[in-house]
């Protein structure tokens, strides 16, 4: 998947005229990058448009129209995109109370490492977590985690030919398989994939 350049995105001007019609386009597409692991975990599968949106979002918000800010921009969100073998994903550990968010954040240590997914019988594929820095520490995780799913060659292959996907969590503190994905997130993830 190829990564945003200055040329992939509207000015400031063009996109407050396109912005309405851009946003809903993209929560449609978000609809099927979006699975539920049980009722606090949620992966967030990123790609070109939902980091060209985020881009525009970031470039609106902060009214950055040089090329040097919008080249910082695109230098911390196409990293996001994925690359041909892998998934890249955000992953949230939600709780609406406060109190409650930060008692299950001090179990759920290294949670981000215990995320899995899995085509048909194959090998499951644990992340890559956090690789711009360390979200979680001794005394309690980040509600947010950015995840890399690298896949071989046979995995791809074997989603490409229409094996199930599976994913879960096996933390001590919170365990939940998804068996299968379903097949709209799948179909999604596989479009990821060269």
């Amino acid at each position: 998947m190829h990564k945003l350049t200055r040329d992939d995105l509207l000015s400031l001007e063009q996109y407050a005229s396109q912005r309405e019609q851009f946003r809903r386009d993209v929560m449609q597409h978000k609809r099927n990058r979006r699975l539920e692991l049980g009722t606090n975990a949620t992966l967030y599968f990123e790609d070109r448009l939902t980091m060209q949106y985020q881009v525009q979002e970031m470039l609106r918000i902060e009214r950055i129209f040089e090329a040097e800010g919008i080249e910082e921009e695109l230098g911390v969100y196409n990293p996001l995109i994925p690359d041909g073998s892998n998934w890249k994903a955000t992953f949230m550990i939600e709780f609406t109370d406060a109190d409650e968010r930060e008692a299950m954040l001090r179990q759920l240590i290294g949670i981000e490492n215990h995320v899995w997914m899995q085509v048909g019988n194959l090998d499951v594929i644990r992340p890559i977590a956090d690789e711009d820095l360390e979200r979680s520490d001794d005394e309690k995780t980040s509600a947010v985690h950015f995840l890399r799913f690298e896949l071989s060659a046979e995995q791809v292959s074997a989603l490409q030919d229409g094996a199930e996907l599976a994913a879960g969590i096996d933390h001590e503190n919170c365990r939940v398989e998804i068996r299968p994905v379903a097949e709209n997130v799948r179909e999604s993830l596989i479009a990821d994939l060269d």
